[in-house]
């Protein structure tokens, strides 16, 4: 199982970029249809699958076994959605705040295969019908986004979350970038790891096509809707997600602002170096 709570609301339209190619990594029209619905015909069937065991056999799991669940789930939705996972480094045993790139939805699903994490969401997602139940399953933390105060709510649950062992995943950049660059990390969440003691761990995401080192098919960015980004994933064809875990690092008595801009200065370069 994994979280598949959208990450934090796309900010404004992303202007093209002067020189990106037009070509796209799709399948050909005549393919495509068949080649998407397909796809689309396991992703219900195996989101369905997921939504029964939250009524039974799920309930009952710990930890440890939930967590292997994930990680096995999220992998084979990747597959199913036609993605290549690609991992470079490894996850730190034990607690730790995931701090992450934010590219798409996939995201989520891409970090869970690799690093099962809990993650952050605005409170409306839990009434949402089906995936819900999933999200609220896989220990989400909901936000009140109306409740300006609630983020220091957020805050204490996330930090004491690392406390008990867990693994969380934030996307301090706050919305969706094209993937090709990181925008400013803010570094309010960052403030959880620092409270717990326990190290902060920056993955990078992504996303490559043989056409593009950048693929423009998973990104979630300007006026593209959920359903139009879900079409332009399972029709494309040959993309890769890139999971890079970078080392850990001990952020004990850290000032935030400056962790923000180290992690940021790396994962940049980490980014920039992968292409």
């Amino acid at each position: 199982m994994s979280a598949v709570a959208p990450g934090p609301e796309r900010g404004p339209d992303h202007p093209p970029r002067v020189g990106a190619p037009a070509v796209r990594s799709r399948w050909p029209l005549p393919l495509a249809v068949p080649v998407a619905a397909w796809r689309l015909l396991r992703i219900f069937f195996h989101v369905l699958g997921a939504l029964t065991r939250t009524y039974t056999v799920w309930r009952v799991l710990d930890r440890a076994q939930l967590e292997a669940v994930t990680l096995a789930w999220s992998g084979q939705l990747l597959r199913i959605l036609g993605l290549t996972l690609s991992v470079h480094g490894t996850p730190r045993p034990g607690a730790k705040l995931i701090v992450s790139n934010h590219v798409s939805w996939l995201d989520i699903v891409a970090i869970n295969a690799v690093a099962p994490s809990r993650f952050v969401s605005k409170a409306e997602v839990a009434g949402w019908p089906l995936i819900g139940r999933l999200v609220t399953c896989a220990r989400t933390l909901y936000l009140v986004r109306e409740r300006r105060r609630d983020a220091m709510r957020v805050l204490g649950l996330m930090a004491q979350a690392l406390r008990d062992g867990d693994t969380v995943a934030v996307f301090p950049e706050g919305t969706t970038g094209p993937g090709d660059h990181l925008m400013h990390l803010h570094p309010n969440l960052l403030q959880s790891a620092i409270d717990a003691g326990v190290p902060v761990q920056p993955v990078v995401l992504r996303y490559a096509d043989p056409h593009h080192p950048y693929s423009p098919e998973p990104a979630y960015v300007g006026d593209t809707t959920l359903l139009r980004s879900l079409w332009q994933v399972v029709s494309a064809r040959a993309v890769t997600v890139h999971v890079t875990m970078l080392p850990a690092q001990a952020v004990a008595h850290a000032d935030r602002r400056a962790l923000a801009a180290r992690l940021r200065e790396e994962m940049s370069h980490a980014l920039s170096r992968a292409a």
